[in-house]
């Protein structure tokens, strides 16, 4: 495994996402660059499973979307949690907390 970055199990970029909006309303591009600097570049998410994402989470109602300008002064559509959004990061944070740990006890040394 030479390469620098990791693939993405199924359903973390669905996490990664959720997290990236807790901070507040952001565009797409912007969602993939704070993935990228928070894990130190060990993360990427292609623009195609990204965008996918997002309307998938937006059809499941847990973020909304609206157009505005970006900070370079491009029309960019902005993406922002819902109640039921910020109730579900919650539980999968929970969730792959436990996963993590269970993962953890396996791989470590009894």
């Amino acid at each position: 495994m030479g390469d620098s970055t990791l693939g993405l199990l199924q359903g973390t970029v669905d996490l990664l996402i959720l997290r990236a909006l807790q901070s507040g309303p952001t565009h797409g591009y912007a969602v993939s660059r704070w993935v990228r600097e928070r894990t130190e570049g060990v993360l990427t998410i292609e623009d195609a499973a990204l965008y996918q994402a997002l309307h998938r989470l937006e059809g499941r109602g847990w973020i909304e979307a609206e157009w505005g300008l970006s900070d370079n002064n491009r029309k960019a559509k902005y993406y922002r949690l819902t109640a039921a959004g910020r109730r579900q990061v919650r539980a999968e944070i929970s969730l792959w907390k436990r996963y993590a740990e269970a993962v953890f006890k396996v791989i470590e040394p009894a």
